[in-house]
């Protein structure tokens, strides 16, 4: 297993732990959101996704075949492009209301894009 695999499997476990941490804090109404409890608010959970998208990226990552760089190619995109979409739908000023980013949805963000990157930078086993 290679080092960019190391470092992809690491990254999404990451993406994982960041789930549950705090992603947004509105202060006038005293309110917490993490990528899975949003409770008082209309985002859903969009931190499931993140969670799904990462343990088959990490479980692909593990696999090393040919056919499984070509997956977690599009499954590494897919949770970049969610997860740059829960950034600016949880970063975005509603009604007045000016949200504070915690350090949940930065992680989040930065662990899906290493992902992405080691999924570039994978070295697979070429079919014969």
């Amino acid at each position: 297993m290679s080092k960019s695999n190391l470092i992809g499997i690491l990254a999404a476990v990451v993406v994982i732990v960041s789930a549950f941490l705090p992603w947004l804090t509105i202060e006038s109404k005293q309110l917490v959101f993490t990528g899975i409890d949003t409770t008082g608010s209309s985002f859903g959970e969009p931190g499931r996704v993140n969670v799904f998208m990462a343990i088959i990226a990490a479980a692909l990552f593990a696999a090393n075949k040919w056919w499984a760089g070509r997956v977690n190619l599009f499954i590494s995109g897919f949770l970049l492009a969610w997860t740059f979409r829960n950034f600016l739908l949880f970063s975005r000023v509603e009604m007045g209301e000016w949200p504070h980013r915690e350090i949940g949805l930065y992680l989040s963000l930065g662990g899906a894009i290493v992902v992405f990157i080691c999924v570039l930078m994978m070295k697979v086993k070429q079919k014969k």
